[in-house]
């Protein structure tokens, strides 16, 4: 007993401090430090000034006035381009905004503002700057249901132009959906390089011809039966907000002139073999 008293004496202090420091450790490790942050802010509070709520009221206020003003230009940006690009068209088309487009199909269609009551019809053609987004399966009074490019189930028939070669467009399903198509060709030898400009064909059933679709990305030789390229789309299918919708015209045919019959006494050469 007597050691004991004389240990506590001599160690007592020293073990108290000690088991003090651990037990303080853990709290703040258990804590993240709460404890010692709310004292601090208690202790400083009477010499911190208090903040003007007007002033944080006003500052709020213009932060978001200036991120309606951004929107505002943004749209505005995007409303002047698609009335530059309705003024170049010799049809007028019907500005629509894209008000539905569901997650699960967002490459597959898109629903506009603008339906029966406002001349669209089935069938019309939807264009936006940059080139053919799709066509109108579905219409009703007020709106209009459009099958893009990008659907892995449209083929739509198309040309390069530079060379003539013709082939089909169809979306990709899957992982792989996006603003890319796959061209197949229907000749085994084509010229076609990156690069090349691909419209609408006038073999095509779907969309009138000429109309632009893309630019090749690239190009695979190898493909049996027939060559395949990948095609990136020129119009924004990503991120549509508004396009522009026209009747789905034929496409004009060639006018062939007949030539004036010979005139009497005139040698008519044979033809060549």
């Amino acid at each position: 007993m007597f050691t004991v008293r004389r240990w506590w004496e001599r160690f007592g202090t020293r073990t108290l401090l000690t088991g003090a420091a651990i037990g303080v450790a853990l709290v703040l490790r258990q804590t993240q430090g709460a404890f010692l942050l709310e004292s601090y802010q208690l202790i400083t509070k009477p010499f911190q000034g208090s903040p003007d709520r007007a002033i944080q009221l006003e500052n709020a206020q213009t932060i978001e006035l200036q991120q309606r003003l951004t929107e505002l230009q943004n749209r505005n940006q995007r409303l002047e381009e698609l009335l530059g690009f309705n003024q170049t068209q010799k049809t007028k088309g019907i500005p629509a905004p894209v008000i539905g487009r569901s997650a699960d199909h967002w490459w597959s269609h898109v629903i506009l503002g603008r339906g029966r009551k406002d001349g669209v019809e089935l069938n019309s053609v939807v264009m936006s700057p940059g080139g053919v987004v799709g066509r109108v399966n579905k219409v009703t009074d007020h709106a209009s249901q459009v099958i893009l490019l990008s659907d892995a189930f449209n083929q739509v028939g198309v040309t390069v132009s530079r060379t003539r070669a013709t082939g089909v467009i169809k979306g990709q399903s899957g992982e792989k959906a996006g603003s890319q198509v796959i061209m197949e060709f229907f000749d085994k030898n084509v010229d076609v390089r990156r690069g090349d400009t691909v419209v609408t064909s006038s073999f095509s059933k779907k969309l009138p011809a000429g109309l632009p679709v893309g630019r090749v990305e690239s190009v695979d030789m190898g493909k049996s039966p027939a060559p395949e390229a990948v095609i990136q789309l020129t119009a924004p299918i990503a991120a549509l907000e508004w396009t522009s919708i026209f009747p789905n015209l034929p496409a004009e045919p060639e006018t062939i002139t007949p030539e004036a019959p010979p005139s009497p006494g005139t040698l008519t050469p044979s033809p060549k073999p």
